[in-house]
């Protein structure tokens, strides 16, 4: 299982890196032209609603985390900082279960 702190493959840095490639690679067609961390996916016009849901997909699969309807908010989802953020949350309480 995969686990939420640390230094190990799911760090922060480890989240951030996954998610931010994952982006570059399907919705900016492998285009890294200094996507920020903290930018917003939404306002920036990179994903819309729809990529939103694919970006669910790509976190529930390769995290293992399940993303319930009310965490589908832009506090969570709105940028690779934010989405990893969500991610280690959800890896923690799954880990405190």
């Amino acid at each position: 299982m995969l686990t939420a702190t640390g230094t190990g493959p799911t760090s922060t840095v480890f989240v951030m890196e996954q998610v931010r490639q994952y982006i570059i690679d399907n919705f900016l067609l492998g285009d890294d032209s200094g996507l920020d961390s903290a930018e917003s996916l939404l306002d920036s016009g990179i994903i819309d609603s729809t990529g939103i849901m694919d970006v669910v997909a790509f976190l529930e699969s390769r995290f293992g985390v399940t993303v319930e309807d009310e965490d589908l908010i832009a506090d969570n989802l709105d940028s690779v900082r934010r989405i990893a953020g969500f991610v280690e949350r959800k890896l923690a309480a799954q880990k405190a279960a």
